[in-house]
């Protein structure tokens, strides 16, 4: 049985339906990133009422802290956080990269000093496995490390083919000891070819799911299309394809209409607790003194409880007062624009007007 089915289509941009032992999940999907078992100032019930149907959670910080085995003993990372419904998590390769200072990569794996007390960890492809089965994610992501922007071709062909020999390694030691699901990640900088070989060889491992990664950390969005517009094409059609780290309303939308299904990306709930909101006609900074008279929503043209029940003014009042609230307020607003939007592209690909949506959405939100 396949458990991701496509139910309409316009041009290359899908709209499916992927399901796991914890539910199912309407593409193109977002997920908001929930990296050490919180959306960060978020309670689970009002992430449900945004649309939310899959969280992402963090391989790294939740090894670091409680534990994955700690976490095992409560009944996985689900009811841990009171969260009953799908969870990916990220395999800690993304801390190859973003740790560059506190790690040193072998073949075997990595060895990291913890971030937060300085104490020497070791993680490798099989351990990366293990910790995930011991959270429970539903889509489980192969270990592998992120190629830093921009890098010379020998460089980005040695990380490339290292993170192709840990995607074997993690698929054939996963399926041993979980039934949930596992997604390889492709690689290979800005080279055709390197992403190409990066394709053929996770699709001849036959993954359950496909990752674009490498992208969004520093590369122009242009350079980022052009990534997405020859490797795409070179995945298996009937696998879910998703783009980790991505992004802005802008950059969904292109990646979209380029054949990518799942998104995660922490902008929507940091931008919010830095006091910046998104709307139609484009993100606002809420501590503008422009804000502090206006008794209307943050945003007219939407109907989420933020805009329906605080005025702009109030909540511009509460970043000046350095009330805590506001942050809170202005992450759940943005994680329901972000929601919003996906339902709104979802609904586009099923009435086959997607391109005049994307059209019409970006000449307003670029205004």
């Amino acid at each position: 049985m396949n458990d991701f089915n496509i139910i309409a289509e316009e041009g290359k941009a899908r709209r499916g339906v992927l399901q796991t032992l914890h539910g199912k999940i309407n593409t193109p999907a977002f997920m908001p990133v929930g990296t050490a078992g919180t959306v960060k100032g978020i309670f689970t019930d009002d992430l449900i009422k945004t649309g939310s149907e899959i969280l992402l959670g963090n391989t790294y910080h939740l090894m670091l802290r409680p534990g994955s085995s700690e976490v095992k003993k409560f009944g996985g990372l689900h009811k841990f956080m009171n969260w009953d419904k799908p969870i990916l998590t990220d395999s800690g390769g993304y801390q190859v990269f973003s740790l560059s200072k506190l790690r040193q990569i072998s073949e075997e794996g990595v060895n990291f000093k913890s971030h937060i007390d300085g104490k020497n960890i070791f993680l490798s492809p099989e351990t990366s496995m293990d910790i995930q089965t011991n959270l429970n994610s539903d889509i489980v992501m192969t270990f592998d490390e992120c190629t830093p922007f921009p890098a010379e071709y020998q460089e980005a062909k040695s990380s490339m083919e290292m993170s192709m020999r840990w995607a074997e390694r993690c698929h054939k030691y996963f399926y041993n000891i979980n039934k949930n699901k596992l997604f390889g990640i492709v690689q290979g900088s800005t080279y055709e070819d390197l992403r190409k070989n990066s394709c053929e060889i996770l699709t001849n491992l036959d993954f359950d799911g496909y990752a674009v990664g490498g992208l969004a950390v520093g590369e122009p969005q242009d350079q980022m299309f052009e990534v997405l517009d020859y490797t795409v094409p070179a995945l298996p059609t009937e696998k879910p394809h998703y783009l980790m780290g991505v992004g802005k309303p802008d950059d969904i939308i292109g990646s979209v209409s380029r054949g990518i299904d799942m998104f995660d990306c922490v902008l929507p709930t940091r931008s919010g607790r830095n006091g910046q909101a998104f709307t139609k006609n484009g993100p606002i900074n809420i501590r503008n003194s422009k804000f502090k008279k206006l008794d209307e929503p943050i945003d007219k043209n939407s109907t989420n409880p933020i805009c329906r029940d605080y005025s702009a003014g109030y909540i511009h009042h509460l970043f000046n007062a350095k009330e805590m609230l506001g942050g809170m307020l202005l992450s759940l607003h943005n994680i329901y624009f972000y929601q919003d939007l996906m339902r709104d592209i979802r609904n586009a690909i099923e009435n086959k007007t997607f391109k005049d949506f994307t059209e019409e959405f970006l000449v307003n939100y670029k205004s």
